[in-house]
């Protein structure tokens, strides 16, 4: 069966149209093509070429002509070399006498202008510049060259100028200038007094501000802290006048110059100061934590005494003796401090042996109820006893005693108390005796000693060994007994004639001392310079 594609006019139709097809594709892909030849030949003759190129005045389909493209920019010339003399890095290959001509006297038109360069010589070769002649100094020679270099044209300069150093002239050339800047300075001198006077005023302000005490300590309760405040302020006001008055004069760069010196010696002057500012810290901070108050008994690192004050640099104390104490706050902070005012209540022990063949409870029954019959002694807490070591010969007894030590001296009554309680365990039968050491022989070593006392009789020895029984032993210590306790009955009637004396009660008395107090006090009500940080209104850690 026949098919349409089989007919003649279908074959021709499906030919001419794919001719057809073939010639558009061929159309489309020219423009594309003809751009890449476009770029490569531009490639190949550089920009030059390629500009030539985009001269060409295309036509559009319409027959109206395309404004050409804007040039390309001009490269840009190419960068100075570091170290040459001339203005331009680029030197003429054809230069002109007539050019060299100009250059000198353009040269020696400045140089006659100028004081100290009119007997510069100026001679120009090639576009190369001679300088000879004298000048006074080399700043001169210097700005001789300077302005040179500054023409165009001038290849490169040759200094051979003679720097005379006359004295005359460079004395005078000094006095201009200095005569110069006194001028400036009395004219700005109205200025300099309106610059003055705002810094003044600004400063006084400050001033007058710092010193409203009132105003700072109602701001802050802490007297260190409110003077640093004050200070602070002041020092604000100070700057900012400095700032005001060099800114009227138009001096601001000074400002930053001695605000980068002020940087640098506050450095130097902080690592050279540096135990002082730590003092000073150390100061802000006892201010206010206020570890302590006037009056106070207190222990820094081993050091007692009664607080005085506390300054801005160190603690001062009152010792038990009667003498000032200052010491550093750094070493204060850091320290360990004992406190005995924070709580009064306080407590004293001491040790009492009694004969190991005596109670210690029944002991420490007769020292508890001295103890408590003497005024000074607090009922709670209670005093107490223990029984701390047994030894080869008696049996070691610890009281502890509780007293308020803001109405009793210490030492005072820790001494009373060990006296009254000795001398109660000594009247109730008790004895407190010292040490004592038995010596055992056998019965050759007698025997060796008798010999040797017969042997020595007709001699005199000072050395006699009587050798005696266990019931001649005991004999000989109960008359040692009794003749001890005859002793200690004589020495108590010796102590009690004479605490019956005058002053007697002075020794039995424990209450505090109160010249001590008295010099305390003399001490706090002296004026001092330095500021006082102990403050009763603050809080106190």
């Amino acid at each position: 069966m026949a098919t349409y594609f089989d007919h003649p006019m279908a074959r021709r139709c499906i030919k001419a149209w794919g001719q057809m097809m073939l010639l558009l594709s061929v159309i489309c892909i020219l423009p594309a093509h003809a751009a890449e030849e476009a770029t490569g030949l531009t490639t190949a003759l550089g920009l030059e070429s390629a500009e030539n190129l985009v001269a060409v005045d295309p036509v559009t389909s319409d027959g109206e002509a395309v404004e050409p493209a804007a040039p390309l920019p001009e490269p840009a010339p190419p960068p100075l070399i570091s170290g040459e003399s001339t203005n331009n890095a680029e030197i003429e290959t054809t230069p002109t006498p007539q050019k060299d001509n100009d250059i000198r006297q353009r040269i020696n038109g400045i140089f006659s202008e100028i004081e100290g360069l009119q007997a510069v010589n100026v001679s120009v070769t090639q576009g190369v510049v001679t300088l000879t002649g004298e000048t006074p100094n080399e700043k001169k020679a210097q700005q001789a060259i300077n302005l040179t270099n500054r023409l165009t044209d001038v290849v490169t300069v040759e200094d051979r100028i003679d720097r005379t150093l006359d004295v005359q002239e460079n004395v005078t050339t000094g006095y201009e200038g200095l005569k110069a800047q006194v001028k400036n300075l009395v004219k700005a001198l109205p200025l300099l007094l309106v610059g003055i006077v705002i810094f003044a005023l600004v400063t006084w302000f400050g001033s007058w501000l710092s010193n409203r005490n009132k105003m700072w300590q109602r701001l802050t309760p802490n007297p260190f802290v409110a003077e640093l405040l004050a200070q602070t302020v002041k020092v604000i006001f100070i700057v900012f006048g400095l700032i005001l008055a060099l800114s009227l004069i138009g001096a601001e760069t000074v400002l930053g110059t001695l605000l980068g010196g002020a940087g640098v010696i506050g450095i130097a002057v902080g690592f050279a100061v540096k135990d002082t500012i730590e003092n000073y810290i150390a100061s802000l901070m006892l201010s206010i934590r206020q570890p302590f108050r006037a009056r106070d008994h207190i222990v820094i690192n081993g050091q007692e005494g009664i607080v005085v004050r506390l300054t801005s640099r160190a603690t001062i104390l009152m010792t038990l003796d009667g003498n000032q104490l200052r010491i550093p706050n750094a070493e204060v902070f850091k320290g360990t401090i004992l406190n005995y005012t924070k709580n009064p209540e306080r407590r004293f022990t001491f040790e009492l042996g009694v004969d190991a063949n005596d109670d210690p409870l029944a002991a420490i029954k007769v020292g508890l109820d001295t103890i408590y019959t003497l005024e000074f002694v607090l009922d709670e807490p209670k005093a107490i006893a223990v029984i701390t070591n047994v030894g080869d010969s008696n049996i070691i007894l610890e009281f502890q005693i509780w007293v308020d030590q803001s109405k009793t001296d210490f030492a005072k009554a820790r001494s009373i108390a060990i006296r009254e309680t000795k001398h109660a365990l000594e009247n109730a039968g008790f004895s407190l005796p010292e040490p004592i050491y038995r010596l055992r022989f056998n019965n050759k070593l007698e025997k060796a000693f008798e010999h040797m006392q017969a042997n020595t009789d007709n001699a005199k020895s000072d050395m006699t060994v009587t050798t005696t029984l266990p019931e001649s032993l005991d004999n000989h210590q109960d008359d040692g007994s009794r003749t001890d306790d005859k002793d200690k009955q004589q020495a108590k009637a010796r102590a009690k004639h004479i605490l019956q004396g005058r002053d007697a009660e002075d020794v039995l008395n424990a209450r505090p001392d109160d010249k001590l107090m008295e010099k305390v006090e003399q001490e706090i009500a002296e004026s001092s310079d330095e500021t006082d940080l102990l403050n009763n209104n603050s809080p106190q850690e």
